[in-house]
This record gives C-alpha cells, sequence and structure tokens, in this order.
C-alpha cells in the first residue's frame, strides 16, 4: 500500500483530532503541523517529536514530497490555506464549512478539478456507522416513504463569538439530512435569538423543504440544559431514532405508523396506528473521523471523488447562506436555487 504523506494546518481543539488520526493510520506519514498557537504546537511535539512544525504554513504547503493537507482552521481561513494547497498541487481535505462564501467555494472546486486534486469536506457524520446503516435501510425501503427528518444538537457550550450555532452546529445535521434524502431543499427557513453575545445568536431553529414533499428540521443551540446530539427519521413503514449520546445501541427502529384500511361503512378510509415491535440493529461502530480520514487517503490513492467531494460542500455551504439570510429576515423562506455553474460541475462530476 502507498504510503501518503501528510500535513495538517491547524492543531486546536478540533484539529488535534486530525493530528492524532493521521499520526496513527497505517498507510500514512504525518509529515508537518502548523498552527500559530505556540502552546499547540509544543503539544504536537511531545506527542510527535518526529513531526516538523510551523507556525507558517505556507513552510509546511512547500515541503518536498508533501501529498495532502488537512485544512481545519478556523473558517474564515479554508479559503486561502485550501487553494494555497491546490495550487502546489496537493490534495486537500478541509473542514466545515469549506469556505464562508460561494464564489471561493466554487474556485476550490474548479482549482481542484484542473489540478486534477481530491478535494474533501469534513462532514464527519456521513462516515458515522449508524448513518451508513440509515441511508442503506432507506435504499431499501424498509422505512418506506420518508416523510421528515429532525435533528437535535444542543448543549450547554461550547459557546462561540466568531459564528452562530447555525454556522458551528447545522452543517452535521444538513449534510446528514442531503445524504440520507438525497435531495436538494427547494426553500430554506431559519430563526434564532442571540442571548449571550450582541448578533451572534446561540439557538437557531432551522427547516428545509424538499421538493417531494418531505420535510428536514434541525435545533442547533450551545445554550440548553442538555447534551443532545439525535436524528429522528419519519417514514410511511416504520420510524427511526439515532442518538449519538448513547454508548451502545445508537439506532432503533420502531415499527409504528398510521395505517390506512378500506372502510365498507364509510366507501372511505379509516385510519389505524400500529404499535409494533422495536428492533435494535447490530452495527459494528467505528471512529467516524479515522473512517473519513481512511476515505480521504484512497481517495488520494485511487484517484477517486469522495463521498463529501466539493459539490457536497458547496450545497450545504449555499443552505447555509440561505438559512442565515432567512435569519436576518426574521424566518422568512428562502429560495435555493444552485448558479448554473455549480449544476454543470454537480452533473459533471456524475460521469467521471
Amino acid at each position: 500500500m502507498q504510503t501518503i504523506d501528510v500535513a495538517v494546518v491547524g492543531a486546536g481543539n478540533w484539529g488535534f483530532n486530525h493530528v492524532r488520526t493521521f499520526g496513527q493510520l497505517p498507510g500514512c506519514r504525518l509529515r508537518a503541523v502548523s498552527d500559530l498557537s505556540a502552546k499547540n504546537l509544543d503539544k504536537v511535539r511531545r506527542q510527535f517529536p518526529e513531526v516538523f512544525v510551523s507556525e507558517d504554513y505556507e513552510q509546511v504547503l512547500d515541503l518536498a514530497d508533501l501529498q495532502a493537507v488537512v485544512v481545519a482552521t478556523t473558517a474564515a481561513t479554508h479559503y486561502p490555506i485550501a487553494r494555497a494547497a491546490l495550487e502546489r498541487g496537493r490534495h486537500v481535505l478541509v473542514e466545515k464549512p469549506m469556505t464562508l462564501d460561494m464564489d471561493e467555494a466554487q474556485a476550490l472546486i474548479e482549482l481542484a478539478r484542473s489540478k486534477n486534486r481530491v478535494l474533501m469536506v469534513g462532514h464527519i457524520l456521513l462516515f458515522h456507522p449508524v448513518v451508513t446503516a440509515l441511508k442503506r435501510a432507506i435504499e431499501a425501503g424498509t422505512l418506506g416513504k420518508i416523510h421528515y427528518i429532525y435533528s437535535q444538537r444542543v448543549n450547554l457550550g461550547q459557546v462561540r463569538t466568531d459564528e452562530n450555532s447555525l454556522w458551528s452546529l447545522a452543517p452535521h445535521d444538513i449534510s446528514v439530512m442531503l445524504y440520507l434524502l438525497g435531495q436538494y431543499p427547494e426553500s430554506v427557513s431559519a430563526t434564532g435569538q442571540a442571548f449571550i453575545s450582541q448578533a451572534v445568536q446561540d439557538v437557531v431553529f432551522f427547516s428545509l423543504k424538499f421538493p417531494e414533499g418531505q420535510l428536514g428540521h434541525g435545533h442547533a443551540s450551545w445554550l440548553d440544559p442538555s447534551k443532545i446530539r439525535q436524528f429522528t427519521i419519519v417514514g410511511s413503514r416504520k420510524m427511526a431514532v439515532f442518538d449519538d449520546m448513547q454508548p451502545v445501541e445508537k439506532l432503533r427502529l420502531y415499527d409504528k405508523g398510521v395505517d390506512i384500511a378500506e372502510s365498507y361503512d364509510s366507501w372511505g378510509g379509516a385510519l389505524s396506528l400500529r404499535q409494533g415491535d422495536i428492533t435494535i440493529p447490530a452495527i459494528q461502530m467505528s471512529e467516524p473521523l479515522r473512517n473519513e480520514a481512511l476515505h480521504f487517503l484512497e481517495c488520494v490513492r485511487e484517484g477517486k471523488p469522495p463521498l463529501t467531494d466539493g459539490i457536497n460542500g458547496l450545497e450545504v455551504l449555499s443552505l447555509l447562506q440561505a438559512a442565515q439570510r432567512s435569519l436576518e429576515a426574521g424566518g422568512s423562506a428562502v429560495p435555493t436555487v444552485l448558479p448554473e455553474r455549480v449544476r454543470e460541475l454537480k452533473l459533471a462530476s456524475y460521469h467521471r
């Protein structure tokens, strides 16, 4: 197996998880880490003394034989760092959101295509074994026609001042909704409020309306008494609950629903509530971040498009921007239309 030389730019709270993961994976050599914090770099030195560290990310990107770069810095810096890496011919895994601007996201996609390099976005939940199991169940028709999905991603903290709870938390849930439903919404609405920091919403409720009638609804907040990481999927045949806070048995399938039976008395339909069994599927669990990293390395080796490619990242970004506009407009629904060039790129990605 070909060994891939990887550098990580950004070694803060989440970035160090990438350092740890790529520093331990087989078929991968962690070459370098860059961060503006001397404290973060000291932590890297202690655990990975053989790894080159620098406060200058361009010095890291210029290393000879470097093949891939992970960008795990603050969102506002994703674009210039990812662009610099791609321009040097490096494959890139960039954390969510890939950028804060649609034009910048599109530019990264175009640049990656022109350089024939992998551009992957860190939508980590798509590499969670339970989300994979849910996708298979939906495709197999186990849940029937999906009516709606709702998510809760709430906790007390971590309070942010550089971005609101929509941008900080909702990308996870939006990416999962798009993945499970296999559609792009036709409109988005969002409401929220800033209680702690002025103009930075601590709580946001967002809704996605899909063209086939499905709904996606999410609650994102760092001002809540409970830590909840949960999805509920309601279908015509069965319902599912994915509770990521459970140490085991994270997925439950409920044989519940409303059945319509023929009624000869009324020549119409009679409704009956179905209360069936609860099934807990056996799922082989594994760390989503490790799965994501392995997928990235596989795409680099084989030159194949990643599950969470630049188009996927751009779709999530476009919905975040639409939700932000709705938030600023008091909750009015905002139509979601991808630019023509983005639709062309998406179509082209299907025919690679």
